[in-house]
């Protein structure tokens, strides 16, 4: 799939700026209350008792700020931060080479750790329950187990997708921390915070604009306010205000509702093409041109966000946001097609 500039991973264009963006202290820290909240008691705990920080997993949609909050527990709990992923780690020598460099109340970040292999997983286990790594050596009759003690640290684990975890591992974490999107006014907030690091001056409504078009997702946000600086210093006087803000996010086709092209040729598509549904994903997909597996992890959560489809036992379903959305007559739906599933479900 090419870099779409809505797309919450991490682009290409992200990683010049995005460090330096991010917040060193939990103070600095926009938005994820609840989360706050709880890492600021459970760490200030740790570190009066001397001890490493309980396992934590971070689950939700991607570009939230799992890494963030995880560079910023190392730098409070005076460790460094080792950051991985799961399908990067193959076997289960590349996860003990790890585990055996770190250092006391070092944070281990696994990113997609729901697509740990089963083998790489196992050997989590005494890792973050005894702070042990059991190694088997020789083959046969010869072969004998070693157990090695490792230091104190915290896994900081992060998931899209925590149905996908298995009850062993996911157990394991004593601290679970559902990320959320973000509300207007908490991107605004980052909004300006970082046009301030970069130098770039923004009227107070344009950065709502950018804001309400961002799709509660904070590394989607940045990476607008770049591109809206990019219009405004070629089409402007340099000063991002909300005409230049509109006409910048008019030209990479972010509507109102932060939809892109795909985005409402997919709600057209159901609208207009199946009367509203309902339509299975694979047929949508199929239709409009894109992987099934694009459409159900990429495109679909935020459309089901905003609630302008719903899941079906039978398919997708236009709701009536998506007809007025669209300046359409609203379809009569029978309601007994129209009970909602659960992700895990589908």
């Amino acid at each position: 799939m090419e870099e779409r500039l809505l797309n919450a991973i991490n682009l290409t264009e992200d990683k010049d700026t995005e460090y330096s963006l991010r917040p060193q202290k939990i103070s600095e820290y926009i938005g994820q209350q609840k989360v706050k909240d709880k890492l600021e008691i459970f760490v200030e705990a740790a570190k009066k008792r001397k001890e490493a920080l309980d396992h934590v997993l971070f689950y939700g949609p991607p570009g939230l700020g799992k890494t963030t909050l995880a560079n910023i527990i190392a730098k409070e709990m005076g460790g460094n931060l080792k950051i991985t992923s799961g399908p990067a780690i193959e076997r289960a020598g590349d996860l003990a080479a790890i585990l055996t460099s770190l250092s006391p109340y070092d944070v281990l970040f696994i990113d997609e750790i729901h697509r740990l292999n089963r083998s790489v997983e196992e050997i989590l286990y005494p890792a973050m329950e005894d702070f042990a790594l059991d190694i088997v050596i020789g083959k046969g009759a010869s072969a004998k187990s070693i157990r090695l003690d490792l230091p104190k640290f915290t896994l900081i684990g992060a998931t899209t997708r925590v149905g996908l975890l298995t009850s062993p591992l996911r157990d394991r974490f004593g601290v679970m921390c559902p990320m959320e999107f973000y509300k207007d006014e908490e991107l605004k907030e980052i909004i300006v915070r970082s046009a301030s690091i970069l130098n770039i001056e923004i009227e107070d409504e344009a950065g709502y604009e950018v804001a309400r078009r961002s799709r509660g997702t904070p590394r989607i946000a940045n990476r607008l306010l770049k591109r809206v600086r990019d219009y405004s210093e070629v089409k402007g006087n340099g000063i991002i205000n909300i005409d230049s803000a509109v006409k910048a996010l008019e030209l990479l086709e972010v509507d109102k509702e932060g939809f892109d092209r795909i985005d409402n040729k997919i709600i057209e598509a159901i609208v207009d093409n199946f009367n509203g549904g309902p339509v299975g994903l694979e047929t949508l997909a199929y239709f409009i041109g894109e992987e099934f597996d694009t459409l159900d992890d990429v495109y679909e959560p935020y459309l089901l966000q905003k609630g302008f489809i719903i899941r079906t036992p039978r398919g997708r379903v236009a709701t009536d946001k998506a007809y007025k959305h669209l300046n359409r007559t609203i379809a009569k739906m029978d309601m007994k097609q129209c009970t909602v599933f659960d992700d895990d479900e589908i």
